[in-house]
C-alpha cells in the first residue's frame, strides 16, 4: 500500500501537477520589495555620491583627489590595510587550525573571543586602546619614557584596524575545516608527511576559496573602519586621517564637494570588493563543478 502511494505521488503527472512556486502575485510583491528596498538603500545613495562628488565639475573633483591631505589620506588607508590584514590572515589561519584540528582546555574561550569584536561597539574598543596605551594609561608612562608612541600616530591606527577586523579569516575558515574534517591529514600524517607540508599541501588547497574570501571581507572593512580608527587616531590632517576620517573632516568644514569626491574612492574600493568577491565565488562554483564530474 505504502509503495502505491510512494509510486503515485511520484509519477511523472503528480511532479508535473505539483505546486515549486510561489504564486505570480506573490512573487511579483517579493521582488518589487526587494528592488525597492535596494534601489533606496544601496542605489540612490551610490548614485547621490557621485553626483554630488562631480557637482563643480570634473576639475574640482581631481583637484579634491590631489589634494596633499587626501592622498595622505588615501596612503595611510592602503598602508593600514596592508599591515592589518596579513596579520589578520595569519592569526585566522592559525586559530582555525587550532580549533578544528586539536583538543585543549580553553578551546571555547577562544571561539568566544574571536566573536568579541562582532559584540562591542569600535568606539568602545578605540577607547580601550586609550587606556592602554594612552599618555595615562597602563602602559602609557612607560611608553613616553622609551619615546614609543602609540595613539595618535601609526601603530594605534593599525592595532585599532586589526581589532575590528580579526575574526573575519577565522570565522570564514573555522565552519569550513569543521566541515572538512581531518582525515585528510591524518592520512597524510600515516604516510609520513609533517606539519609544514600537511598544510601546504593538503589544508590549504582545501580552505584557499574560503581565505580568499575571508581576506576580502576583512580588507573591505579595515579600509572602511571609522570608529575605533577615530578615537585613537587623534584626527591630525594629513598624518593619522584615513579615507572615512577625511570625509567626515572634509563634510565638516563645508567643504561638501571634497567630502564627496573622496567618499567616492571609498565607494570604488567596494565596488572593486564585490567584483573581486564574485569571482572568488565564481571560481569556487567552477572547481566544485569540476570537482563532480
Amino acid at each position: 500500500m505504502a509503495g502505491t502511494v510512494s509510486a503515485r505521488l511520484n509519477s511523472p503527472s503528480a511532479r508535473k501537477s505539483r505546486p515549486t512556486t510561489e504564486p505570480l502575485a506573490v512573487r511579483v510583491v517579493l521582488i518589487t520589495v526587494a528592488l525597492l528596498f535596494l534601489t533606496v538603500v544601496l542605489v540612490l545613495p551610490l548614485i547621490t555620491v557621485f553626483a554630488q562628488a562631480f557637482r563643480n565639475g570634473a576639475s574640482v573633483y581631481f583637484a579634491s583627489l590631489h589634494d596633499k591631505d587626501a592622498l595622505a589620506a588615501v596612503k595611510l588607508t592602503l598602508l593600514t590595510a596592508g599591515i592589518a590584514v596579513p596579520l589578520n590572515t595569519l592569526f585566522g589561519v592559525a586559530a582555525a587550525w587550532a580549533i578544528t584540528k586539536f583538543r585543549f582546555k580553553g578551546k571555547n574561550l577562544l571561539i568566544t573571543l574571536i566573536d568579541l569584536p562582532f559584540a562591542i561597539s569600535p568606539v568602545i574598543s578605540g577607547l580601550v586602546f586609550i587606556l592602554l596605551f594612552g599618555a595615562k594609561g597602563w602602559f602609557g608612562p612607560w611608553l613616553q619614557d622609551h619615546d614609543i608612541k602609540v595613539i595618535f600616530a601609526l601603530p594605534g591606527i593599525i592595532l585599532a584596524t586589526s581589532f575590528v577586523t580579526f575574526p573575519f579569516v577565522a570565522r570564514e575558515l573555522i565552519p569550513l575545516m569543521q566541515a572538512q574534517g581531518s582525515q585528510e591529514e591524518e592520512a597524510a600524517a600515516t604516510l609520513g608527511a609533517r606539519g609544514w607540508r600537511i598544510f601546504t599541501k593538503v589544508t590549504l588547497p582545501n580552505i584557499k576559496w574560503g581565505l580568499l574570501y575571508g581576506i576580502i571581507l576583512c580588507n573591505a572593512r579595515a579600509m572602511g573602519e571609522f570608529g575605533a580608527v577615530s578615537v585613537v587616531s587623534g584626527k591630525i590632517r594629513g598624518e593619522t586621517n584615513t579615507l572615512p576620517l577625511q570625509v567626515e573632516i572634509l563634510y565638516n568644514d563645508y567643504k561638501f564637494a571634497a567630502s564627496f569626491a573622496v567618499a567616492s574612492l571609498l565607494v570604488l574600493l567596494a565596488v572593486i570588493t564585490l567584483v573581486v568577491k564574485s569571482l572568488v565565488e565564481w571560481k569556487h562554483h567552477q572547481s566544485l563543478a569540476k570537482e563532480k564530474e
